[in-house]
Order: structure tokens, then C-alpha cells, then sequence
């Protein structure tokens, strides 16, 4: 049962609340929730990456404006409708986008600008150190973007003194804190399941491999501390308290529970922390994420191996695009509706457009597309060139183009999740879905469950994200009972009740998605040659 609305507004002015802010790629998102572990109140910020010198970035100046605007939005909101401020809340924590690259000298210089997920320039540090450790380094992880700088001979790399992640580095400004989640520090460099720390063998075949560089640290020495979920990472300090807070009312003195990665707060937001649960989260890029029962037989380049924000091994298969490119066409759409003369608001664009896509051939009528914004390491690509292509005797109608941008923004995906499946026989016994390609009602369900071959299923309260996973951690962190794991807390605490709706997948669509992805395997060479003569 929801909290009534003095109840509310007691937990706010008492501070029994908790607070999640996630750093997503296209909006920085705030919630407040309650002791039911509902949200109370929400705020964001839009933001978008930009490309710089041919690397994907966001300056300092947009991490900290969004971070400040999206909880100043949640706050004025909490102000609107309760007519209190927030002074204080039982516990905050952070999440960012997983991976990339933050580093830092000593006196916490960033030393090049951050280097986000969607770089995939680390192609050979990430073959050679899939090779070195016996372990798959995907071109995303930070220890990737680290080598590929040493094996580049970068100038700023002998000056590194720490090295973190965007979550991390926005803790760290509020804290004092050098630590990361453990879901987060699996996609910086692999953990020790046994430990639930950075892997000692693997730091030390690293140092062994650098050594003649003379680079004057050891892998250790920038890395930061792992911690696991329910472990306190410090407080807000004083100086950290006016930096998120601009108005002065927020105190200094909370705890913070572990800055974790969109994926670990993805899993929490839609109860996928234990074996065999699995979920999507589909927006700008999409990944699937399945808790394993064992490790696989081998490492794949193709899957990630991270864990649950307490520890528990993961199989991702990640793409780097997912909506961008329809985006990019349904607003193209709506320019030409200006452009004639009418107005459409952006949700009828959407739900129309996206509704369309329903009523098309089950194998979009013989259409290729390729969303490929930026590259792909799934399917081997450094670089991306959003195309579209078709025959002549194509059925190429509203209805087909619009599924086959669908259809293609997981076409990676299901590339990688056929090895977990097919491959290496892993089981699982649910799929939920969360992001914006779910956004437009029963739309992204039908698509993604034809593609996985598998019901999907949308919980009430996975709107709210990854923001909220990060809010459920810090209640995790205050609230929990003595020796109550994370599944116990979320299946007790969060869920109990929680209603669901299913799409199972439809025979006709799971063998028009099949004949998609042969035109789509089968095309990958027009995409190739795009790249090499579209500059």
C-alpha cells in the first residue's frame, strides 16, 4: 500500500526517504521515494553527448549542470506539491552510464576529456587482453580505454592517479570517496567472484604487461575500492552538499549506499538480481542481462561478464544502438508534418508511428535497415553509417519501413543473446523490459518478444528506471533487516504484489524476425562498404 499524502510529507520533513540520481545517456533523472519504497517525486534533465575530435563526451560542465537541474527539479517538485523542502533523506545514491573513461592526476585534474561507452576506438587493447587474461575485455570497459591509451602512447598516461567511471567520479565529488559498486567495477575491470573485488591475478598479468613502459604506477594503485551492495560508501559532505544542491537547503552528513552502472540499477528496477532472471533495457543502446547459475564454457567477445550490484555473475550482450536512428526518422516524419502545415504533438507522432510498425509484413516486406549511429562491436564495427536500403520489388510501405527500424535496432542484440541461448544453453526463466523502446504501449513488448523468442513482461514501476534501482539501493542500505540478502529485500519489500503485463511472442512474428536477421546478417557488407566510402 502507497504512503497517503501527509504520510508523505512527514517522510519528507523527517528525512525517511531516500534519494536516486542516475546519469542516463540522454537524460539525468532524480527520485525521491518513501519508506514503502514507492516514488514520491521525480526531477530531470535532458542532455545529449557530443562528438569531439571523433570521441563521444560530455564536458564537466554538463555533468554538473544536469546533475544540479535534475535534483533542483525534483525538489521544486517535492516543494510544489508537499510546501516543504528537503534538508535531509535517509540515503543517496548515484548511477551512471557503465564503463568508459575518467581519469584523474593528482591533484584530480581530468587528464583527457571522459570517454563514454559509445567509443569503440579500443579494438586492439581489446583483443589483446581478452587473450592476456582468458577473459572477454569488451572495447567498452575502462581497463580497455586504459590500455589502448599506453599501447597509443598517450602523453597524459604516465600522469594518471586515479581512474574511475562517470558514477564514481560524481560520488567522489560529494564524498571524498574513491569507491565503486561491484556492478559498476565489473565493467572496469573483472571481478573475483570469490572475493567480490578487481581480480588480484588479472591486476597483476596487467602490471606485468605495462612494466616496461616505466609509467611510475601499478593498476592498483588508480583503481578504485569495490564494495558491495547494502555497504556504506561514505557521506555527503559539506562542500558536496552545496555542489548537488544550489539552493543551500540540503545538509551535509547522509550516507550513500555504492555508485552502481545503469545495468546493476536496471536489474534492481526490474527485480533481475537472482539465477535465471534476465532483463532488457532498450533506449539509446540496448542490453540484455541474464543472472547466471555457472560460468559459460569460454569467453566470447560478443558478451560481457559483469554482476549483480551484490556480486552475482552476469551475462550482458550489449549493443551500442538501439533508438537513435528511428528517432532520428520519426522526427524527420514530423518535420514534414510541419512542413505541410499542421502541428502533431510528439506523443501522437510517436504512437502513431511506432502502432504502424504492428501492422506491417511479419518480415518487414523484404526492408534492411541499419541503425548504426555509432559502431557495433557485436557485429565488428569500429564506426557506424546509419542506411536504409530495400529491392526493387520490396513492399516498401509506412507500415514495413517502421517496423524494419524496429526490427534493426535489436538486431545486434539478438546477435549476441543467440550464444547465450543457442551457444552455451543458459536458462532463464523471465525477460522484463524497461527504457524507452517500451515507452509507446505493447509496441516495443511484441517487437522485442518476437526477437528474444521469449515472453516479455513490463512491470508497473519500471517507468521509473534505473534512477529509482539507485534510490532502491539506498533504502537497501538503511532499510534492510540484519542479513537480508538483495533478492529477500526486493521480493519482500519492493515487488510483493507488483502486477505485470505479459506479451508472449507470436509464431508469425518470431519467423519474420528470423528472416530479418538473415537480410541483416547478409547485408552487414553494404555496411561496411558505407563506412569506407561515406566519410
Amino acid at each position: 500500500m502507497s504512503l497517503a499524502r501527509s504520510e508523505m510529507k512527514n517522510a519528507v520533513e523527517n528525512g525517511q526517504t531516500t534519494i536516486g540520481i542516475e546519469l542516463g545517456s540522454t537524460r539525468i533523472k532524480t527520485v525521491l521515494i518513501g519508506s514503502d519504497n514507492k516514488p514520491i517525486a521525480s526531477g530531470s534533465h535532458d542532455w545529449e553527448n557530443r562528438c569531439v575530435d571523433d570521441i563521444w563526451t560530455y564536458s564537466i560542465e554538463d555533468i554538473w549542470q544536469g546533475v544540479q537541474s535534475s535534483y533542483q527539479d525534483m525538489a521544486q517538485c517535492v516543494k510544489k506539491e508537499f510546501g516543504v523542502s528537503i534538508r535531509t533523506t535517509g540515503a543517496i545514491g548515484f548511477s551512471g552510464m557503465m564503463h568508459g573513461y575518467m581519469v584523474f592526476d593528482a591533484q584530480e585534474k581530468l587528464l583527457v576529456p571522459f570517454r563514454t561507452w559509445r567509443n569503440n576506438i579500443t579494438g586492439p587493447a581489446s583483443q589483446e587482453l581478452t587473450e592476456l587474461f582468458g577473459y572477454p575485455i569488451p572495447q567498452r570497459w575502462s581497463i580497455a580505454h586504459l590500455y589502448q591509451a599506453i599501447l597509443k602512447r598517450e602523453e597524459h598516461v604516465a600522469k594518471i592517479s586515479r581512474m574511475t567511471t562517470l558514477a564514481g567520479y560524481v560520488h567522489g565529488k560529494l564524498t571524498g570517496e574513491n569507491v565503486l559498486g561491484v556492478g559498476e567495477a565489473s565493467g572496469v575491470f573483472p571481478i573475483d567472484l570469490k572475493t567480490q573485488r578487481f581480480n588480484a591475478r588479472m591486476i597483476e598479468q596487467f602490471n606485468e604487461k605495462i612494466a616496461a613502459q616505466g609509467l611510475g604506477w601499478r593498476l592498483e594503485d588508480i583503481l578504485p575500492t569495490v564494495l558491495t551492495a547494502g555497504t556504506q560508501a561514505g557521506v555527503l559532505s559539506a562542500a558536496g552538499a552545496k555542489l548537488l544542491d544550489v539552493s543551500g537547503e540540503l545538509q551535509p552528513g547522509i550516507p550513500f549506499c555504492p555508485p552502481e552502472g545503469d545495468a546493476g540499477t536496471g536489474m534492481v528496477a526490474t527485480n533481475s538480481v537472482a539465477a535465471r532472471t534476465g532483463n532488457v533495457s532498450a533506449g539509446t543502446s540496448v542490453f540484455a542481462m541474464i543472472v547466471l547459475e555457472k560460468e559459460l564454457s569460454k569467453a566470447y567477445p560478443e558478451i560481457d561478464l559483469v554482476t549483480t550490484p551484490d556480486g552475482k555473475l552476469v551475462a550482458m550482450a550489449h549493443s551500442n544502438n538501439c533508438s537513435s536512428d528511428y528517432d532520428a526518422w520519426i522526427n524527420l516524419f514530423g518535420q514534414a508534418i510541419k512542413a505541410l502545415g499542421m502541428d502533431v504533438d510528439k506523443s501522437t507522432l510517436y504512437n502513431t508511428l511506432l502502432n504502424a510498425a504492428l501492422k506491417g509484413d511479419a518480415d518487414c516486406g523484404g526492408l534492411l535497415a541499419y541503425g548504426y549511429v555509432s559502431g557495433e562491436h557485436i557485429t565488428h564495427f569500429a564506426e557506424g553509417r546509419p542506411l536504409f536500403t530495400r529491392a526493387a520489388n520490396s513492399n516498401f510501405s509506412l507500415e514495413n519501413f517502421m517496423r524494419v527500424n524496429l526490427f534493426t535496432a535489436l538486431g545486434a542484440l539478438r546477435t549476441g543473446v543467440n550464444i547465450l541461448l543457442e551457444q552455451e544453453n543458459v536458462k532463464v526463466d523471465k525477460i522484463l523490459g524497461h527504457g524507452g523502446f517500451f515507452k509507446v504501449k505493447g509496441v516495443g513488448q511484441k517487437i522485442m518478444a518476437a526477437a528474444l523468442n521469449t515472453p516479455v513482461s513490463i512491470m508497473e514501476n519500471a517507468g521509473e528506471g534505473g534512477a529509482w534501482g539507485i534510490a532502491l539501493l539506498a533504502s537497501y542500505l538503511v532499510n534492510r533487516a540484519e542479513k537480508e540478502s538483495l533478492p529477500e529485500f526486493l521480493k519482500n519489500r519492493v515487488f510483493a504484489g507488483t502486477q505485470a503485463s505479459t506479451v508472449r511472442p507470436e509464431p508469425a512474428d518470431v519467423a519474420g524476425f528470423n528472416a530479418f536477421m538473415q537480410r541483416y546478417h547478409q547485408g552487414l557488407a553494404i555496411e561496411r562498404a558505407a563506412i569506407e566510402h561515406l566519410k
